[in-house]
C-alpha cells in the first residue's frame, strides 16, 4: 500500500501543474492522482509526464465533495493529501511537514499554512495572513468555546486526511456548494478526532477577488451555512470572527501606510456581508437569481 496519495482536482490546469507537480517528491511511498474535469488543454499529458494517474470526469458532473470522494476510492495511501491546482508548494518538504501531524494518533485531519502569491494584492495578502498564522495549533472539540467556528476551519487547497477516518465519517458530502473540508472537519471533531494546523507546512495560494467575486463567494458561504446549520449550532456563529477580520484589516492598512484603501475595504467587506446574508436567505430568492449571483453556478443545476 502506498503511504500517501496526493489528489489534485483540475480543470485546464496545464500551466498550474507545471508549477505544482515538480515539488511533489518522487518516491515509492507517494502516488499522485489527478482527477480532471474534461480539460481543453494539455492537463492530462502534463500530469502523466510527472507520473500521475489521471481520472477523467464530465465537467458538468464536478462537485467539490463527490469528485474528491471519487478520487479517494482509487487512492492506495493510508493518508490522502488534497491540493488545488493553483496551489504551489513552498518546497519539496511541504508534504512531509504536513503529514508529520499524523505522528499523533488522534489527529484525523491536518492542513497547512497558505502564503500569498508573490504578486498578490493587498487584500488577498491580508486574508492569508489573518487565516493562516505562524504558530502550529492542534484543535479539538473541547476548544470550541475558545475558537468557535475556527475549531473546524481547514482548507482542501492543502490538507491531509487519514483515509480510515475519512471512510469512518462517510467521506465528503456529495452535494455541497463549498465547505466540504469544514463539513468533514466538523464530523471528525464530533467523533473525537483532532485537527492539526501545521504552520511549517506551507504553500503559496491566494486570490485577488474583485468586489463582485467577494459578494459571490460569500453568497455561497451563506448557502453552505444555511444548508448545514448543524455546524453553526455546534460550533457557534461566524459573525464575531467577521468583525475581527474587518478591524484587523483596517489596522493592517494603517501599518502598511495604505489607509487610502479604507473606502475600498469598507466596500469589499460590505459586499461580503450582503452576499453572506443573501446566501443565508437564498430560499427566498428565485432559482434564476440564485444561479446568477453564485460563484459556483453549476451547483444550481441540481439544487
Amino acid at each position: 500500500m502506498k503511504t500517501v496519495s496526493v489528489i489534485i482536482p483540475t480543470l485546464n490546469a496545464e500551466q498550474d501543474l507545471k508549477n505544482l507537480l515538480p515539488l511533489i517528491p518522487k518516491r515509492e511511498d507517494i502516488e499522485i492522482i489527478v482527477i480532471d474535469s474534461s480539460s481543453n488543454d494539455h492537463t492530462k499529458d502534463v500530469s502523466i509526464s510527472y507520473g500521475a494517474q489521471v481520472i477523467e470526469v464530465e465537467r458538468r458532473n464536478f462537485n467539490h465533495g463527490g469528485t474528491r470522494n471519487l478520487a479517494a476510492k482509487e487512492a492506495r495511501g493510508e493518508i490522502i493529501v488534497y491540493l488545488t491546482q493553483d496551489a504551489i508548494l513552498f518546497d519539496d518538504k511541504s508534504i512531509d511537514k504536513l503529514i508529520s501531524a499524523f505522528a499523533d494518533e488522534n489527529v484525523g485531519i491536518a492542513y497547512g499554512r497558505q502564503l500569498p502569491h508573490k504578486n498578490a494584492q493587498v487584500f488577498g495578502s491580508f486574508a492569508r495572513t489573518f487565516n493562516y498564522p505562524e504558530q502550529t495549533l492542534i484543535k479539538r472539540l473541547e476548544n470550541k468555546k475558545q475558537y468557535g467556528l475556527k475549531t473546524v476551519f481547514t482548507s482542501n487547497s492543502f490538507a491531509a486526511y487519514r483515509k480510515s477516518i475519512l471512510d469512518e465519517i462517510g467521506g465528503f458530502p456529495i452535494n455541497i456548494i463549498l465547505g466540504e473540508d469544514m463539513y468533514v472537519a466538523a464530523k471528525a471533531a464530533l467523533a473525537g478526532y483532532s485537527i492539526a494546523y501545521m504552520a511549517e507546512a506551507k504553500v503559496f495560494h491566494s486570490h485577488d477577488y474583485t468586489v463582485r467575486q467577494e459578494f459571490q463567494r460569500n453568497f455561497d458561504i451563506g448557502v453552505f451555512h444555511d444548508r448545514e446549520k448543524w455546524i453553526l449550532d455546534e460550533f457557534l456563529s461566524p459573525e464575531g470572527e467577521g468583525l475581527k477580520f474587518v478591524l484587523t484589516e483596517w489596522r493592517y492598512l494603517k501599518e502598511i501606510r495604505k489607509l487610502h484603501l479604507l473606502p475600498l475595504s469598507i466596500l469589499r467587506n460590505g459586499a461580503k456581508l450582503v452576499g453572506y446574508k443573501m446566501g443565508r436567505n437564498h430560499k427566498k430568492l428565485s432559482p434564476a437569481l440564485r444561479r446568477k449571483i453564485s460563484m459556483y453556478k453549476s451547483y444550481w443545476n441540481y439544487n
